[in-house]
């Protein structure tokens, strides 16, 4: 898969701008390995782990059940291996959707610098946002986690889950895992970096921690509750740089935003909270992956509910930035409208001007004729 971008001078091989520019074609090279690994029975054990998932059982049919063998999954320290190669697919995905959208884009709607790196961050997350909302609905509609709410809590631990679920924890992963070398890729400017490090490590703690904690049922259901309101932002921004007088996809933003924040609240606070609280087996035991105890059930509420409330004040800043500056433009709006009115002259004085001239430039005037009979 050959991705260039058109540069006008060849750099230096191995050289910073030669990374930069080619990045997406050595990556590719890189993932090719692994899949040429696959066709050779030597190396084909080991190309296995980085390609497909891991640990998988196969659960024997009954005659009350289904007809057909159940394959499920459950972690491991190889999913480490499947997590690295498929962040190298992410990133040659970004390179795609960034060479062949974004910049077609940009180079025909003329953005600025600082448009231009906002715009393309937009534009990849609500790429990802849509496509993780509509595969993440469809697990949960599939595995009916909507149409009984108690699933989320019980029969806890949740060790096996299916190869959709695990793929999509797998593929979170290293999408924000990818997220890292981005930065270097994509040239992020240095006050940038701070914020997207905290914004990336809030993802994977929250990601990682669902899936080493069994928690994969209830992680499900608020990444698809958050995707969906990340979606409308990002989408909204898109319009406002293609056309700043849309604001209505900020204002149904601003209300979703506080009611996923609501609504993550509660489904936490009775999935952890009374669920698991409730529930008989609360030893801890790592072998059978069980961490039903109020200890980690404090530390998993605290750090949703402290991720929450983070949100919310970052969102409460940017609405009254926003207001500040929608209150700062409408007085220059006004003075300028002001000013213009001021410099206008009235009918009256137009009158009197019109007729002023025509007096000059035709007949005289009856005072002139005054002068002129004395």
């Amino acid at each position: 898969m050959a991705i260039r971008k058109k540069s006008s001078k060849n750099p230096p091989v191995l050289s910073h701008e030669f990374i930069v520019q080619n990045h997406a074609d050595i990556v590719s090279c890189v993932a090719m390995v692994f899949l040429l690994g696959l066709m050779f029975e030597i190396t084909a054990k080991a190309a296995v782990i980085f390609v497909t998932l891991q640990y998988n059982v196969t659960i024997p049919a009954t005659e009350e059940q289904s007809t057909e063998t159940i394959s499920l999954y459950h972690y491991g320290i190889k999913d480490l291996a499947t997590v690295f190669f498929y962040m190298l697919v992410a990133i040659i995905i970004h390179a795609i959707i960034q060479e062949y959208v974004l910049d077609k884009i940009n180079r025909r709607m003329h953005f600025s610098k600082t448009k231009h790196s906002k715009f393309n961050e937009s534009g990849q997350l609500s790429a990802f946002y849509l496509f993780s909302c509509v595969w993440g609905t469809n697990i949960l509609v599939s595995e009916n986690y909507v149409s009984d709410p108690t699933s989320l809590w019980k029969d806890y631990p949740h060790t096996l889950f299916p190869f959709q679920m695990k793929f999509f924890y797998i593929s979170q992963l290293a999408y924000w895992f990818h997220a890292f070398p981005e930065l270097y890729f994509q040239k992020t400017k240095k006050e940038d970096i701070p914020r997207q490090l905290v914004y990336i490590g809030l993802y994977l703690f929250h990601i990682a921690g669902a899936y080493l904690l069994n928690l994969t049922r209830l992680g499900l259901v608020l990444l698809v509750l958050h995707y969906f309101v990340e979606f409308l932002f990002h989408i909204s921004r898109l319009f406002y740089f293609s056309d700043e007088k849309y604001q209505k996809g900020f204002s149904l933003w601003a209300g979703l935003f506080v009611f996923g924040r609501l609504l993550t609240l509660i489904l936490s606070v009775l999935t952890v909270g009374f669920g698991l609280a409730r529930a008989e087996n609360q030893d801890l035991n790592l072998t059978i992956g069980n961490f039903n105890v109020l200890g980690i059930r404090i530390i998993v509420l605290s750090s949703i509910c402290g991720t929450q409330a983070f949100m919310m004040w970052k969102f409460i800043n940017f609405q009254l930035r926003r207001w500040r500056e929608h209150s700062s433009s409408q007085p220059q709006s006004l003075k300028k409208k002001f000013v213009t009115t001021k410099g206008r002259p009235s009918k009256k004085e137009r009158e009197n001007g019109v007729n002023g001239t025509v007096t000059s430039n035709g007949a005289d005037s009856p005072r002139s004729r005054k002068e002129k009979s004395s």
